[in-house]
């Protein structure tokens, strides 16, 4: 999660994350996609994967009488028993007519907590994974620039964005994916 650098050439096998961020007639949205540069390995694939089903079972908990860190607790826990690491300085957020609005949206945390879900609520869910290394217990590095994140080892990491409507059945994705994130 960044700030783009111009000075970076892109090398086979990088991840390159869009997060685009749309206002128009007062509203906002939010989408964020990883596509992997060249050869994709198996690796690579996985954790795209990982984040993509991590943002899937995020999405599904959000229907009406659930709370906020039931999304939450959704993609953490996969997140995790696929033995990624969440970035968790950035989180995913409500959305509307300002593009982060509360609540928060963090990718971990135990279910049950926040705000009850509500039909017309509308949150942007974007988890942020890397693949940890088992003997490193530090977070995520904030850069000087105050958005840009990177990991501890300059391991790999994907970030996927959806927006999504609670309804009174099931939760509408209000964004499509852009590309085709390793052809």
């Amino acid at each position: 999660h960044g700030i783009p650098d111009k000075g970076r050439v892109l090398q086979d096998g990088d991840f390159f994350s869009v997060d685009i961020g749309i206002e128009l007639n007062g509203f906002f949205a939010d989408k964020a996609e990883s596509v992997i540069v060249g050869t994709a390995s198996r690796q690579n694939i996985a954790l795209l994967e990982a984040a993509r089903e991590a943002l899937r079972r995020g999405i599904e908990q959000a229907r009406p009488g659930n709370r906020v860190s039931d999304i939450s607790h959704a993609i953490g826990t996969y997140a995790e028993s696929q033995g990624y690491g969440l970035v968790k300085r950035f989180v995913g957020h409500g959305i509307g007519r300002e593009m982060h609005e509360e609540p928060q949206v963090p990718n971990f945390g135990p279910p049950g907590r926040g705000p009850k879900l509500k039909p017309g609520m509308v949150f942007a869910i974007e988890p942020m994974i890397w693949k940890e290394d088992e003997d490193l217990l530090d977070e995520e590095i904030l850069l000087e620039d105050g958005w840009t994140v990177v990991t501890p080892r300059g391991q790999r990491s994907a970030h996927v964005e959806d927006m999504v409507l609670v309804t009174e059945g099931d939760p509408e994705v209000l964004t499509k994916s852009f590309v085709n994130a390793y052809a």
